[in-house]
């Protein structure tokens, strides 16, 4: 019973995707067809990159990154800014998620050696905001990206030029809450020095699939040959690397598309919220996003809508606001929950403050862009 109670605390967004998949097959009896609601592209695109950022992860190379970037920092303000901008530069490139699941361990650790409670629930705080709107640049900088990518079959230079207005913006606003923390002086150049060793051969080959994973994302490369390369090395290089990929959210995808799909084989559900949505499109991905998270937002709203700029848009500004708004806000929670388990009403009080008022200005900037 604990182990059942555990799953389904952890695993909450794919249960209620697998009973809404279910209940939707009672309208729209199992077929054939139900194949064609599979985007088997995307899912074999976010296969081989969680594969490889695992990979580069296991290799040591953020965590050499990291410290080797805290070489010169010697206040509280210059070392949370420092973790913040990497956090959203890092996301643009390895996914919000592995952004998080590398960057927040790391920065217990270095506020361990330190007497600032108050600075590292901050940082914390801006980490992960940073991390949420850093990948929104890149097609693979978040699941929702990658598939909203292929879904309206955007090009890599209109999707960049769509989301680079509010990636900068972001940018400014994070740095510009980073500033207004309070400032110590530290000594913390020591922790640079205890850098971990890099397997540096293994990052070599990790990062050549990298950029084969980023070619077939931008379609140079079929994401056939990229499954069978990333398979075939893994295999004969480190199989292990295969089980670290996310399977709950591929499988969460899969209860997701069948769910879509049912949903928008019923005419009347689907005249109904296509029109419920003309117009609003940018509104309704935040709207949303805050109930049921940005992934499942995005997979749910494309089926009644072409609109794909505002549903891009609004689907990782939606990823603030509330901790389920983006499923990589709980990663972040559960470290600092386990560090600091008598100050989490705290953390979810900044937490929710600071991601409202990004996410106010940010739907404003973005509704100015699209009007």
């Amino acid at each position: 019973m604990p182990s059942i109670k555990v799953f389904l605390k952890n695993q909450i967004v794919l249960v209620v995707s697998g009973i809404a998949a279910v209940i939707s097959c009672f309208f729209v009896p199992p077929s054939p067809l139900y194949l064609s609601y599979v985007n088997f592209r995307v899912l074999a695109l976010l296969f081989c990159l969680m594969c490889v950022v695992a990979g580069m992860k296991d290799a040591g190379a953020f965590n050499v990154l990291s410290r080797v970037l805290l070489k010169n920092v010697h206040s509280t303000r210059a070392l949370a800014l420092l973790l913040v901008i990497v956090s959203f530069m890092l996301s643009m490139f390895l996914t919000n998620d592995v952004t998080l699941i590398t960057v927040v361990p790391f920065t217990l650790l270095v506020f361990a050696e330190l007497d600032a409670e108050q600075e590292l629930l901050y940082t914390l705080v801006l980490e992960t905001v940073a991390a949420n709107l850093g990948s929104m640049l890149m097609p693979f900088g978040n699941p929702q990206n990658l598939y909203l990518f292929s879904r309206y079959d955007f090009s890599l230079a209109e999707f960049l030029v769509l989301m680079l207005p509010c990636t900068i913006f972001s940018l400014v606003l994070v740095t510009a809450a980073t500033c207004c923390l309070r400032n110590r002086k530290i000594a913390v150049a020591h922790l640079a020095g205890n850098a971990t060793w890099m397997d540096v051969k293994a990052f070599a080959l990790y990062a050549v699939l990298f950029v084969l994973s980023i070619l077939s994302v931008v379609r140079v490369l079929p994401w056939q040959v990229l499954l069978v390369l990333v398979i075939g090395v893994l295999l004969w290089f480190k199989r292990s690397i295969l089980l670290r990929a996310d399977y709950a959210l591929l499988v969460t995808f899969v209860f997701f598309f069948v769910f879509v799909g049912n949903m928008g084989n019923i005419p009347a559900v689907r005249t109904y919220i296509s029109q419920f949505m003309h117009g609003h499109e940018l509104a309704a991905a935040v709207v949303v996003s805050q109930f049921v998270s940005n992934v499942p937002a995005a997979l749910l709203l494309s089926a009644f809508t072409e609109d794909g700029r505002a549903l891009a848009l609004g689907t990782n500004i939606g990823g603030l606001g509330t901790l389920i708004a983006s499923m990589a806000s709980l990663i972040t929670f559960r470290f600092y929950a386990a560090a600091r388990p008598q100050r989490t009403r705290r953390y979810l009080l900044v937490f929710t403050l600071a991601n409202i008022l990004f996410l106010l200005l940010l739907s404003a900037f973005a509704f100015i862009l699209e009007h």
